[in-house]
């Protein structure tokens, strides 16, 4: 095996540790690079999320205990850039984004990536539950093995040039293993929680922090049926399929005998952005909800050009079963997905992303569902 100088992004969680550690053992010189995506209000660190300087200090404590050098490197300006600007265009046109995709393209791989050449990287690495497999002259970006951590989904924008670089250690292995090791060779962090905040605001309350930033222009929570139920904060901050935080309860009809979908929960299954309503059903099977085909639009192909029509699978969100599906071309850039079986509450911004067996083969931004 060729030893490489290999630059790893070291958050400050258990993967990206035990990355660097992996790759430290089979020989390589390892760097760490710890990025800094945000600069506003870190120093709350009181304030019931990970601060970056949290995740800086534990990120170096790793680095400390693995034996290699860290440095910080600060990204912010980018991030404002290249992927917060659009998260807030789309949440003002009234669609879901998915930052995590394009922090991914526009930083991790993109930025990161840059920086780590100019130190005279051969490649990068970082802690996703993904894989690479090299097929002649072309890269394959795989699942991760642990069908219960697998990030490809949140890698589905990465090119042929960036796979090339790039190694993912962790995702040849499962996510009790990653602790494992963490614990055995005395990671600091071994037992640290995974985070499930958005990639540049940590853990933070999300409603709280958007308020910030977008305009908000309360309006009617009305049914499928017209009623109007309650009073929405701002279309921007729900998305459809949401249950938690509506704040209305079951509407009964006057004199009418109380039926069994009464106490049925609501959904979020529409925006009606010209009259500035949310739009919601009753019961998780509300035909509101479930939708057969989607379009979808900026793609952008693992292999550089789109698979041929035909039968394959596709995710539309993240912790979600493939769903067997055909693609076709529908002009200008556009794409059309057509489900074996309808998809549950579909959702313009988020990724349509498309698998052939274990292989990711890129995807694109949805733009309507029927």
């Amino acid at each position: 095996m060729k030893l490489m100088r290999v630059v790893v992004g070291l958050s400050g969680g258990v993967d990206s540790a035990v990355t660097a550690w992996l790759l430290k053992q089979q020989g390589h010189e390892v760097i760490g690079i710890f990025m800094k995506n945000w600069e506003d209000d870190d120093d709350s660190a009181d304030g019931g999320y990970c601060s970056s300087n949290v995740d800086f200090v534990d990120a170096a404590a790793v680095a400390d205990v693995i034996g290699i050098e860290i440095e910080h490197v600060n990204f912010a300006a980018d991030y404002k850039d290249r992927v917060f600007a659009e998260f807030l265009r789309e949440y003002e046109a009234g669609r879901t984004p998915n930052p995590d995709v394009l922090c991914n393209a526009e930083i991790k791989f993109k930025a990161f990536l840059d920086h780590a050449m100019r130190l005279g990287a051969d490649k990068i690495a970082t802690g996703h539950y993904a894989r690479v497999r090299k097929t002649g002259a072309r890269f394959d970006l795989l699942k991760g093995l642990d069908p219960l951590k697998d990030q490809s989904y949140f890698l589905h924008r990465l090119n042929q040039a960036q796979l090339g670089k790039t190694l993912f250690p962790v995702g040849e292995l499962p996510k009790t293993e990653v602790r494992r090791i963490a614990a055995e060779i005395g990671l600091p962090n071994a037992k640290k929680k995974d985070s499930t905040g958005i990639c540049f605001i940590g853990e933070r309350p999300f409603r709280e922090f958007l308020n910030r930033y977008l305009s908000h222009q309360p309006g009617p929570i009305v049914d499928d049926r017209g009623r109007t139920l309650g009073q929405h904060v701002g279309l921007s901050f729900y998305t459809l399929g949401q249950r938690q935080g509506l704040g209305i309860g079951g509407v009964k009809e006057k004199g009418a005998a109380r039926g069994a979908g009464d106490h049925a929960p609501w959904f979020v299954a529409r925006k009606d952005l010209a009259r500035n309503a949310l739009v919601v059903v009753q019961g998780h099977g509300h035909p509101w909800l479930q939708s057969a085909t989607l379009q979808f639009d900026d793609a952008s192909w693992v292999a550089g050009a789109p698979p041929a029509d035909g039968p394959l699978a596709a995710k539309t969100r993240y912790r979600q079963a493939d769903a067997a599906c055909t693609l076709a071309a529908a002009g200008e850039g556009r794409y059309r997905l057509d489900f074996s079986a309808p998809q549950w509450a579909v959702t313009p911004g988020q990724s349509a992303v498309l698998y052939q067996g274990e292989v990711c083969l890129g995807g694109g931004v949805i733009a309507s569902a029927d």
